[in-house]
């Protein structure tokens, strides 16, 4: 058995921690939906976001996610680098699993396809 990270990330339009919260939740649920994986296999998940997001913590929404209690989570802020994608949350989801390093599926939706356009499919739109 492996441990894998899975990459994933998302935009939202607005500091407002509703959509901050949906946001993370539709990103992990594809991850997990492409990935066929369930919290029992996950070691833990690194979430991050722009320092223009400060509305709630993103992980707030993995956490209240039935089954996901005793998941590790940790939240940081991106490097700010000039130019960088704004309001962006991005998860690592660091998986046990048999898979391969190119059997695993990153997501990427919304204006965070332009991060990784290689990695990103016209059904994660």
């Amino acid at each position: 058995m492996f441990v894998r990270g899975i990459r994933g990330a998302t935009t939202v339009e607005r500091n407002e921690a509703k959509e901050i919260l949906q946001a993370t939740n539709e990103l992990l649920q594809h991850i997990v939906a492409e990935n066929g994986i369930v919290p029992e296999e996950i070691a833990c998940i690194f979430v991050t976001v722009t320092q223009d997001l400060t509305a709630t913590f993103p992980a707030q929404a993995i956490r209240s996610m039935a089954g996901w209690e005793l998941v590790p989570l940790m939240c940081s802020l991106e490097v700010p680098v000039e130019g960088s994608l704004s309001r962006c949350i991005r998860l690592m989801v660091m998986v046990n699993t048999e898979k391969k390093q190119d059997e695993i599926h990153h997501v990427y939706l919304r204006e965070a396809m332009r991060l990784r356009p290689d990695l990103s499919k016209l059904t994660n739109a």
